[in-house]
């Protein structure tokens, strides 16, 4: 161990934690000035400092990010996000139904396409429903840790110690092998209380992150009209069963069916195939509407029937010189003489009234169409719009795809649990089928790599290899394991506290491999066996709640939640006490010294 590096890098580390509890810079500059800093001060060389930038585990996050992005686009996990969320009747009921099957998932499979695949869905469901989801996107992080710890495979710690533990079972008298399910009597007490704890504390510790003024929030009031198809799923639902009073600031200002309109249309109203239905809301709301199964534009409001997967939608303002002006839509015909269709217009934030195709246009109407991502340039110049602009994240679902892109994530789970390939190369190879199937475009797929978060998880490989290489972590393991090691339980629990620690500074694997040896040596000294501290390691080490940095799916979060390092703490340690307790009162029943 280099005393002078070991000190440089706790100075280094201590500047880390301050400025990510401290600061509003965002954690990817944080970790990355941090591992500059190691890499200037000759802690660590060039090559250790680009390591993470190399490592599979960061590359695997960035594929599995293109996963993540075809399950949105196709509305897979929107519809799975609806059926496992429900319609939040409280923030702490809606946690219950997500922690526990969370959980009970992750106990199988891998937990990082887990949360890569959930965290939009969340995030979409929280947002048209009006809650913050940074309610809601730690929880879905720490269930899947717990999660883990039910089985052998539920995560990568785990399946490195059982690794160990079978490579020293021939020098190491007491050790035994672990079966998939050995471990449940612990893990299984500890997922269920884990999340019961998340529940009940949750709600009040974590924070309403709602920015003052949202890149989404739009003042203008659109109308939009569209029809219930033949077949739809919406049809016999009630239109609150058919979730249409849960978008953001919208409402169904009419119901025509036939000749007869419904000016206040009660929620418990059976929905039929042929109903005409005039939304009023913000564009948000127009984009959700039209992403809906079955719900199509009216015919006769100069729309297409289906909205084609490759059109986007566009805002338009009308010009003064614009052919269109004191005509309807339907006289303008709009959609031969454009090319494009009209969504929705405003008007002033004002109600417009009537059919959408009767609406007569006017200097300044604001029309959001649907048209294929060319138009922009086409009519840019011209006299009859001006201010045109693509709305972000528009693209229609892919619905029809839904099906494979469930089949193509199975598939990439099964591989993975399977070990029929690693998770790198099931990811990559699920990530390029999906694009080469149309379950998600090129551009989609580009576009939905969150690239701060890489940054964030490869700066924390090569710090955390800077620590190592320091022998910092050593100098940490040998203070935990002088500390007290005077009694069998007491050495259990000090080596417990002293893995946790470890694992919120480097990863949940290098503590892992770094403190089993100790595992070892304590048993030994002690004259016990060492199969308890063995476990410990498993637990301890995945036990990563109180940091961002200690393990992927908090990182994963960190941005899309608008956290701060504060909010892990304020949830995080006394979670992190609840899991220990539970964790050290059962080991010893279930893996006596």
């Amino acid at each position: 161990m280099d005393t002078h590096k070991a000190a440089i890098t706790g100075v280094v580390l201590v500047g880390i934690i301050l400025s990510l509890m401290l600061s509003k810079v965002g954690a990817d500059a944080v970790l990355l000035a941090g591992l500059v800093a190691l890499l200037l001060l000759g802690v660590i060389d060039v090559k250790t400092a680009l390591s993470g930038f190399s490592n599979e585990g960061m590359a695997t996050v960035g594929a599995l990010f293109v996963v993540s992005a075809a399950l949105r686009q196709t509305g897979a996990m929107s519809r799975l996000a609806g059926v496992l969320l429900g319609r939040a009747q409280s923030v702490r009921g809606t946690l219950l139904r997500m922690t526990l099957p969370v959980a009970a998932l992750s106990s199988v499979l891998n937990n990082t396409p887990i949360v890569a695949a959930l965290t939009p869905a969340v995030t979409e469901w929280a947002r048209r429903r009006q809650l913050p989801a940074s309610k809601f996107l730690i929880p879905l992080s720490y269930a899947t840790i717990l999660g883990g710890t039910i089985t052998v495979i539920g995560t990568s710690t785990n399946l490195v110690v059982v690794g160990l533990i079978e490579k020293n079972l021939a020098t190491s008298p007491g050790l035994r092998h672990l079966g998939i399910f050995d471990i449940a009597g612990v893990g299984l007490p500890t997922a269920i209380l884990g999340c019961l704890a998340i529940v009940a504390l949750g709600p009040k510790l974590l924070p309403d992150r709602r920015p003052a003024v949202s890149k989404d929030d739009d003042p203008r009031v659109y109308s939009t009209e569209l029809m219930l198809q033949e077949g739809s799923p919406l049809a016999g639902r009630s239109i609150e069963e058919a979730g249409l009073r849960n978008l953001p600031g919208a409402f169904l200002a009419e119901l025509h069916r036939g000749e007869v309109v419904l000016g206040a249309v009660e929620p418990t109203t059976r929905l039929a195939a042929g109903d005409r239905l005039v939304f009023v809301g913000p564009r948000e709301a127009v984009m959700d509407l039209l992403r809906l199964p079955g719900l199509v534009s009216a015919p006769d409001s100069g729309h297409v029937k289906e909205r084609d997967d490759e059109r986007i939608l566009i805002e338009a303002v009308v010009a003064p010189q614009s052919p269109l002006l004191g005509r309807t839509i339907r006289e303008g015909n709009f959609r031969s003489t454009y090319n494009a269709v009209v969504a929705a217009v405003a008007r002033a934030g004002e109600r417009l009234p009537g059919k959408i195709g009767d609406i007569e246009l006017q200097l300044g109407d604001v029309l959001l169409l649907e048209a294929a991502p060319s138009w922009i340039e086409a009519w840019r110049d011209r006299p009859d719009f001006y201010l045109t602009s693509a709305v972000e994240d528009s693209a229609a679902f892919r619905h029809s795809k839904a099906p494979l892109a469930l089949i193509i994530l199975a598939l990439m789970v099964l591989a993975a649990a399977t070990e029929l390939s690693t998770m790198f190369q099931a990811s990559v190879v699920a990530a390029v089928a999906l694009i080469a199937t149309g379950c998600v475009a090129g551009s989609e797929a580009r576009r939905s790599v969150e690239w701060s978060t890489l940054v964030s998880i490869a700066a924390a490989f090569g710090i955390g290899e800077g620590i190592r290489l320091s022998g910092a972590d050593q100098a940490l393991a040998q203070l935990i394991v002088q500390a007290g090691a005077s009694t069998p339980v007491l050495a259990l629990v000090a080596f417990y506290v002293g893995t946790a620690f470890l694992t919120e500074l480097i990863t949940n694997n290098a503590a892992a491999a770094l403190m089993f040896p100790f595992a070892l040596s304590i048993a030994a000294s002690l004259g016990v066996s060492p199969m308890p501290f063995a476990v410990a390691v498993m637990f301890a080490a995945s036990a990563s709640f109180a940091t961002p940095i200690g393990y992927q799916t908090n990182l994963m979060v960190y941005g899309p939640g608008g956290y701060r390092f504060t909010d892990f703490l304020r949830l995080g340690l006394p979670l992190q006490v609840i899991v220990g307790i539970v964790t050290l009162t059962t080991i010893p029943w279930f893996f006596p010294f």
